[in-house]
């Protein structure tokens, strides 16, 4: 946390802004340092994303990219992911995202199309609430990675699979 709190605006606004790319929640969560711990900055971060707004929320899924499939995964895999996203983006606008930090890599794929398949029934309001929560769960994870010194989140997705 020492490090997070006496990084400067520059470095946490790059650090903030690859775990979640909204400006304003960026600036929400960089205004209440001093962390004490770790806890204190994700409820901090936790309430800056719910207060986003669904502007702030389509900001932030534009940066958003596809998820990386293991190397071995098959052609048909690459396919029928490319087609759910396809889907789903036809059917709400925005590119699917969702945070799959306890799912094994083996499982990724699966998850991700179940994920895609199901929401797709979502009416736009309630997939907007979903993408809200994921948005949130994804920066949370991201920064805990990026805490750990897993690296520049904005290119390791460590545990969560955005989607486009």
């Amino acid at each position: 946390m020492e490090h997070f709190n006496a990084a400067s605006e520059e470095a946490l606004e790059q650090t903030l802004l690859s775990c979640l790319r909204s400006p304003r929640w960026c600036r929400r969560v960089a205004e209440h340092r001093p962390y004490p711990d770790l806890d204190s900055l994700l409820a901090a971060a936790d309430e800056a994303a719910y207060d986003l707004t669904w502007p702030d929320l389509t900001e932030a899924l534009a940066a958003e990219s596809l998820p990386t499939l293991p190397p071995d995964a098959y052609s048909a895999a690459h396919t029928a992911l490319s087609a759910a996203h396809a889907a789903y983006e036809a059917r709400f606008g925005h590119v699917f995202v969702i945070c799959l930090a306890d799912v094994p890599p083996t499982e990724t794929l699966d998850r991700l199309l179940e994920a895609i398949r199901s929401r797709l029934t979502n009416d736009p309001e309630e997939e907007r609430m979903v993408v809200a929560d994921e948005l949130r769960r994804l920066a949370r994870q991201r920064l805990v990675d990026a805490l750990r010194g897993a690296g520049n989140c904005a290119t390791k997705h460590n545990g969560a699979a955005p989607g486009r």
